[in-house]
């Protein structure tokens, strides 16, 4: 066993609580649920378990915050100062964030510091979004005007996932706030220490007291609440297809607005021409940063059969110098899976791999770690398009490399799964890039770059990858009502039912 004492950040809380209205209370049954160090896989604190009626009590206040105005009335200036100011303070405490982050969630340091950056520049985004703003207008001169205007809906119920907490919830919240709704928070279970900052980022940058709340829990038990509660007209979720699907069951006797970011098996497709050494760059880093556990992930690597072998070699190679190690450790490029529940499923997929393809690097435990959720960076090569580790997502750090002949084939191998979440395609032939990236099954395609995305784009996925979009307008859409309204400039022209003679 590598030679390791806990690294444990200063002054954690004693327990996790939620964040309702303004305080940090227990749920009111008093349950908890452990939390676990994905290290060593010991419990290290406990979190209050929402319950019903805990979501209740948070929605309650939500809806007090939202009908008191105070936030939801706000001009788009007064709401962007303190979406600036929250942005700030993100900034001035990205040390401590990346710790906790890093040793509740068991990502590499280096890469936790990257999402705290990422997480103010979500705020600074919509803050300046809704100050330019502009919503459509349709005159007919004489005759007619014709205006849409934005309104808050009401309560957000977001749930987010585990894989990147912080920089996910604030992906959510920023938006939800900026447009002037109140929102109940549900983190993942897995990693729930982080989200405890928003509260205190939130106070300090003066956010109005009930806007904000956080319901820690089991998602059977609290997310469902939330999703079912009638008082919380949008759900925005991200997390796997499975649990979409009854999110998408749970909500719809209440026909509420939905915004679902689920589950991908996304394909790189490398061509002959394409620049070899980027590809196989991008392709180790699309796959194995965030330990594996990111949605964009492009786990399935297609690759024309002339460079095939040749690809595959490089690839190998350079898998088995990515670094493993612990999370803090900033020379670390790939720590801890999130949990032992999760790396028994990203183990499992990896003893099934060696029965349906040839293994190439990886394949187990890095020496010198043999307990915590640590696993090598892991290649299969001639993996066929029926093999379940080509077509179901792992959401590890585990790539399956498949070879390809014509383009026509390589676009029915990319094409050839459930999902449609992201693709990403190497190539310098200009004129095939753009046709093939029109033709691949994929919410968002990557041509010759990795996962670079500007925040004004859409970012959600097709098939089983999601349902809608967010990003620039379009979370501007998802979070507000828009309404029409007309105006009659001229002579009213009426048909005239029931004239007297």
């Amino acid at each position: 066993m590598a030679q390791y004492e806990t690294h444990i950040p200063l002054d954690l809380p004693a327990k996790i609580q939620h964040y309702i209205d303004g305080a940090f209370v227990d749920s009111r049954d008093g349950e908890t649920f452990e939390v676990i160090n994905p290290v060593t896989n010991e419990t290290y604190i406990h979190a209050a378990a929402g319950q019903a009626a805990d979501v209740d009590t948070a929605v309650a206040a939500a809806s007090r915050a939202f009908a008191a105005g105070t936030w939801s009335s706000a001009l788009p200036r007064v709401r962007s100062r303190v979406l600036h100011k929250i942005a700030d303070i993100v900034e001035e405490r990205g040390a401590r964030l990346a710790e906790l982050e890093t040793f509740d969630t068991g990502l590499p340091i280096t890469q936790a510091r990257s999402q705290g950056k990422r997480a103010a520049e979500n705020f600074r985004f919509f803050a300046d979004l809704i100050v330019a703003q502009h919503d459509h207008a349709f005159k007919v001169p004489g005759q007619q005007a014709n205006y849409v205007n934005r309104k808050p809906i009401g309560v957000a119920g977001l749930i987010t996932p585990w894989n990147t907490p912080f920089m996910l919830e604030s992906w959510k919240l920023a938006p939800a706030l900026a447009t002037g709704n109140s929102v109940v928070l549900k983190p993942a279970e897995f990693t729930p220490l982080s989200a405890g900052l928003w509260a205190e980022i939130f106070e300090e940058a003066g956010l109005p007291t009930g806007v904000f709340n956080l319901v820690h829990g089991i998602g059977e038990q609290a997310g469902d609440a939330l999703v079912k509660h009638p008082d919380v007209p949008l759900i925005s979720f991200t997390g796997e297809s499975s649990t979409g699907q009854l999110i998408f069951a749970n909500a719809a006797p209440h026909l509420k607005g939905l915004s679902m970011e689920l589950g991908g098996k996304s394909p790189a497709i490398v061509f002959a021409d394409a620049d070899l050494e980027a590809a196989v760059n991008a392709t180790i880093f699309g796959v194995f940063s965030l330990n594996g556990e990111r949605c964009t992930a492009g786990s399935r690597i297609l690759v024309e059969r002339s460079i095939y072998d040749e690809f595959v070699d490089r690839y190998a190679a350079q898998a088995k110098r990515v670094k493993v190690g612990f999370p803090h450790d900033s020379d670390t490029e790939v720590g801890a899976l999130v949990h032992p529940e999760h790396f028994g499923k990203v183990s499992s997929y990896v003893e099934l791999g060696k029965t349906e393809a040839r293994l190439v690097a990886g394949g187990g435990r890095p020496e010198g770690f043999e307990t915590g959720n640590f696993i090598q960076p892991t290649v299969f090569a001639d993996v066929p398009p029926q093999a379940r580790i080509f077509q179901e997502e792992i959401f590890g750090p585990v790539v399956a490399i498949t070879p390809f002949d014509t383009e026509e084939e390589a676009l029915e191998l990319a094409n050839n799964t459930k999902y449609g979440l992201a693709a990403y395609v190497w190539t310098n032939d200009l004129k095939r890039s753009h046709n093939f990236a029109q033709a691949v099954e994929a919410g968002m395609v990557w041509l010759n770059s990795n996962n670079v995305r500007d925040l004004r784009t859409p970012f959600g996925g097709v098939k089983a990858s999601g349902l809608g979009h967010e990003g620039g307008y379009r979370s501007i859409d998802f979070y507000t009502d828009q309404q029409a309204v007309h105006i009659n400039l001229g002579e009213v022209h009426n048909p005239v039912f029931g004239k007297a003679d």
